[in-house]
């Protein structure tokens, strides 16, 4: 198994950081590893979406757990390794809301899908913020 944990703390509401997590297309604007999206239904449990990194084989993810304005969960099966992202949206105060990205992933390849998918969340969680923060 390997975990991994990322946060990040932003002026933004819940409300803001919700509505660019729920843009599935709009992802490409604070993920420069998403060379592709689609989401394939609505933005609710059950429905998947199809996502090609850069210069990487495309791959589908379901969304398996979805909260308005609390967050949502993925998970993506790739030759038996599964890869869950819990992305969780927490109020601080008034103006100061986190936003964190907690990655569990078990299966023969963990070890070595870990960083590759982990690797860029800290310029991934700057960039959302930096949007978020834009309104």
């Amino acid at each position: 198994m390997w975990t991994h944990e990322e946060s990040i703390t932003t002026t933004a509401s819940p409300a803001r950081v919700w509505q660019l997590f729920t843009d599935v297309h709009g992802w490409k604007n604070w993920n420069a590893g998403i060379d592709y999206i689609q989401l394939n239904g609505p933005f609710a449990v059950g429905t998947t979406f199809s996502m090609q990194p850069p210069g990487q084989e495309g791959f589908v993810s379901t969304l398996t757990q979805v909260t308005a304005l609390s967050g949502f969960t993925d998970e993506t099966v790739i030759d038996g390794t599964k890869v869950i992202v819990d992305h969780r949206i927490t109020p601080l105060s008034d103006n100061l809301t986190r936003i964190t990205y907690s990655t569990t992933i078990t299966g023969p390849q963990a070890d070595e899908f870990g960083p590759m998918v982990t690797g860029d969340f800290a310029e991934v969680l700057a960039a959302l913020k930096n949007l978020a923060e834009r309104g």
